[in-house]
């Protein structure tokens, strides 16, 4: 019987055998890969030559970018070239370094939603002490504790999950290497595994929820006291595209990593999959930026300042 240590490569599955799906998916994948580097890189632009937008807001923001377009670039393309190619192979040294940076990049993220919601909250409801408790060093220090904690939090997932004996087969059912499409492929009791990804996972992922969700309870709370019409509805349409991205985000990923593994594996897990390894790249520049007046005005005026000499 094969063990972990014969285990030298994994078969991912695509989301259809028929080659013109196959094309049709990469082809889509690659335009929203591709939309998704540009939006982000834009943001990282405007807010670093823009002085005005050195704030704590846009600091979170840069960094949010910055990650989305690493996040993506771990799965996408390797799908886009596997269906092209007709190719699904991968070795355990790359699903192993995949497994990392997605746990890694997920949890960095949903962090850094949490801290661009507190600062919205910091912001709103204690403007006066908004430049002592949001300051740069604290900005900074909540970079780096978000990343080193990640990096723990990754390894410790990758190395539970890997120091398991893999032998019932080699095919993931799944567009990328993940945690829970490895655990159906042990021959061996996962349930210990499972219970600690899933712990992990849930305290992880439900106390920055739950964190979110109270720092906009107490911005509606401020702004529906606030005489304006217009300041309320520019508050609104801010913040709930935020909450329904994260609500996707950590729905689907919840109902994908921490069901149980012995419940088998189907299409509709690969689907639910976009909607938490590509969905929030995608959009995060959109709901933040785009829709944001100050970083259009930062837009237009570098584009006039750089195509005007």
């Amino acid at each position: 019987m094969l063990n972990s240590t014969m285990m030298i490569e994994f078969l991912l599955m695509g989301f259809s055998d028929e080659w013109e799906l196959r094309v049709l998916h990469a082809v889509s994948f690659s335009l929203m890969y591709f939309v998704t580097l540009i939006g982000n890189f834009l943001i990282v632009i405007v807010t670093t030559l823009d002085k005005s937008l050195h704030t704590p807001m846009y600091f979170f923001l840069r960094n949010l970018s910055i990650l989305d377009a690493c996040y993506i670039s771990v799965t996408v393309p390797n799908s886009c070239v596997n269906n092209l190619l007709d190719s699904s192979v991968i070795s355990k040294a790359g699903c192993v370094a995949q497994v990392f940076l997605v746990v890694f990049f997920v949890y960095v993220e949903l962090l850094f939603l949490t801290f661009m919601a507190h600062d919205r909250y910091v912001a709103i409801c204690q403007p006066l002490h908004y430049p002592v408790i949001m300051n740069p060093r604290v900005c900074v220090q909540m970079t780096l504790a978000s990343i080193l904690s990640g990096l723990v939090y990754s390894g410790f997932q990758t190395g539970i999950t890997f120091r398991l004996p893999f032998c019932h087969s080699n095919v993931i059912h799944q567009f990328f290497c993940d945690i829970p499409s490895l655990l159906k492929l042990s021959c061996s009791d996962t349930f210990g595994t499972e219970m600690m990804i899933f712990a992990s996972g849930l305290g992880s992922g439900g106390s920055c929820f739950i964190f979110i969700i109270r720092s906009y309870i107490h911005i509606f709370s401020t702004v529906l006291k606030l005489p304006s019409g217009n300041n309320r509805a520019k508050a609104f349409s801010t913040c709930m595209p935020h909450i329904l991205v994260v609500s996707v985000f950590l729905t689907s990923g919840f109902y994908v990593y921490l069901r149980p593994s012995r419940i088998s594996a189907t299409s509709w897990d690969m689907i639910l999959s976009v909607f938490y390894s590509i969905i929030p790249p995608l959009f995060n520049p959109v709901i933040y930026s785009l829709r944001n007046e100050q970083i259009k005005c930062a837009i237009r005026k570098i584009m006039r300042k750089y195509f005007d000499q």
